[in-house]
């Protein structure tokens, strides 16, 4: 009977069009496991982040063609950086509507961005982009890194 078990064990692995764990990149596992739990929550921008983009966009006349990138980069004290710019949209690029505003993101990019809040906090104690990230396991003291 065990040899029966073997030969349907073998049976069952060979239909199954999995790669094995142990062959996976930390990378690859990362966004099996978030692709499983992704959240379905894109990125959003506060009221007072939109604004800033605007007034940014408007400040420095930049043409309509260009839009809000939000990215991140390997660096930073915990390891990802976020970056933020304007852009012109590619075919790689994830659209993202909030506030009013078209975000463009490397589809790549919403892996680490899937959930993340900007805020644009203009008190005394603090001014500036900030990133709430639920996806962070760590971030550093200034908030402008994170990692997963």
């Amino acid at each position: 009977m065990a040899i029966e078990d073997e030969n349907l064990d073998d049976v069952i692995a060979s239909l199954i069009d999995e790669e094995p764990e142990e062959e996976l990149s930390a990378e690859e596992k990362f966004r099996r496991e978030f692709e499983k739990q992704a959240s379905g929550n894109d990125l959003q921008l506060t009221e007072r982040a939109a604004k800033q983009v605007r007034k940014i966009k408007q400040d420095e006349n930049l043409d309509e063609e260009l839009y809000l990138r939000v990215a991140v980069e390997g660096g930073g004290c915990s390891g990802l950086s976020y970056k933020l710019g304007f852009d012109i949209r590619t075919d790689e690029d994830v659209i993202v509507n909030t506030q009013g505003l078209e975000v463009v993101v490397k589809s790549d990019h919403m892996l680490y961005l899937d959930g993340v809040i900007i805020d644009y906090p203009d008190g005394l104690d603090a001014r500036g982009f900030t990133f709430d990230n639920p996806n962070a396991s760590e971030a550093c003291g200034c908030g402008s890194s994170f990692a997963v």
